[in-house]
């Protein structure tokens, strides 16, 4: 007798709590132990083999386990896979909860993913490759660099207006800086500001590194030839291109470019009940990086005048094909015109640019798909 068993994982750093569940169809599900360990894979693999050894064995069975994506990322994943164990990691918006539950607890919680497990109320994370992660791993680096960046600029611009120091013109060009560098204070309060001058430029030089290296990545074989079409979008460079490569993974496993969109929660929501009918914003739900690159690459394409390709664009184009820069060029008129539109008929700025990112999303997945003769709706 095969026996279906599916085993769900509250995991955190300090410890796991395994909950163990066999479906009955018809009748109430068998939870045979609900227990707490500490966090190592082998101590999920003696349950295993302990649970296997109190149900007997003469029957065989059928083991999944699962996690919500968190802290652990696929470390977890990756050992339990190693050794043989079939294991998911389960998308946390996906996932069907209890409604009101008041009561929050580590069994419980295992439990609902057991149960979610078992009857399909979920859908799983996308595992990429390692050489996919390492890339992304990087990106974000570079990206938490630049955070960084954006806290030293702020804390220079608020140092120099309490002090009564205020420049006139766009602020962080040649000119601010050196404005910057010819303040002449007293004593302490100049070692306080070149030391924040200091930190402005060891995070900028950083940048640039970093920057130079993910155009060398972007040139290896594998992923040279995507990382070029996506440029030939209006928002889209490297380091945008090179991220939604990485962390999509296979874009054919989305049936249609509004399927990528809704995974980057860039669909729109609804809370309608009978004649009542409410959009909703976003869902937000999904990969919140890539929702925001894209969202900032919008941000970009929502400028200018409507057709109009820069020398930049132009040379990023160059080395595609006619049928690609053709579909970027149809995709960038259509962008921009949209959002033109939308702001004529009263939306604000911050809806359009969502809007335009959604369907900046699904010429992605056209482009990436090859489906570059696909109308995007």
């Amino acid at each position: 007798m095969n026996r279906i068993i599916k085993i769900g994982m509250d995991v955190h750093s300090s410890n796991y709590t395994l909950c163990d569940m066999e479906p009955v169809i018809g009748a109430e599900d068998r939870v045979f132990a609900n227990i707490q360990v500490t966090p190592d894979y082998k101590n999920i693999l003696m349950f295993i083999e302990n649970l296997k050894h109190k149900l007997g064995a003469k029957d065989t069975y059928d083991i999944e386990c699962g996690y919500e994506a968190g802290c652990l990322g696929y470390s977890l994943y990756n050992q339990l896979t190693s050794a043989g164990v079939k294991c998911v990691i389960l998308a946390p918006t996906t996932m069907l909860t209890q409604q009101g539950q008041r009561i929050k607890t580590d069994s419980r919680d295992a439990l609902m993913i057991a149960q979610c497990l078992s009857y399909g109320g979920y859908h799983a994370v996308y595992i990429p490759t390692e050489d996919d992660d390492s890339v992304k791993e990087y990106l974000r680096m570079r990206d938490d660099h630049k955070q960084a960046l954006k806290k030293v600029k702020q804390q220079i611009n608020a140092f120099c207006l309490r002090h009564g120091y205020q420049y006139e013109g766009t602020k962080w060009t040649i000119a601010h800086i050196k404005w910057l560098k010819k303040l002449e204070l007293s004593s302490m309060y100049q070692e306080t500001l070149n030391e924040y001058m200091a930190s402005y430029d060891e995070q900028t030089a950083k940048i640039e590194r970093f920057d130079a290296r993910i155009e060398e990545i972007a040139s290896q074989a594998r992923y040279s030839e995507k990382v070029k079409k996506l440029e030939c979008f209006l928002g889209i460079q490297t380091h945008t291109a090179l991220s939604l490569i990485v962390e999509t993974g296979d874009f054919k496993r989305f049936a249609k470019g509004n399927i990528y969109a809704a995974y980057l929660g860039l669909a729109p929501g609804e809370f309608s009940s009978a004649e009542k009918i409410n959009r909703l914003g976003i869902t937000k739900a999904g990969n919140s990086h890539l929702r925001k690159l894209l969202v900032e690459a919008s941000g970009g394409i929502c400028k200018g005048a409507i057709g109009h390709k820069s020398k930049v664009l132009k040379q990023r184009q160059q080395g595609n094909s006619a049928e690609t820069i053709a579909y970027a060029d149809k995709a960038n008129t259509r962008l921009r015109s949209k959002y033109y539109r939308l702001i004529r008929h009263g939306k604000k700025r911050n809806v359009a640019v969502a809007a335009i990112a959604r369907e900046l999303a699904c010429f992605v997945w056209g482009m990436m798909t090859d489906n570059i003769g696909v109308t995007v709706e």
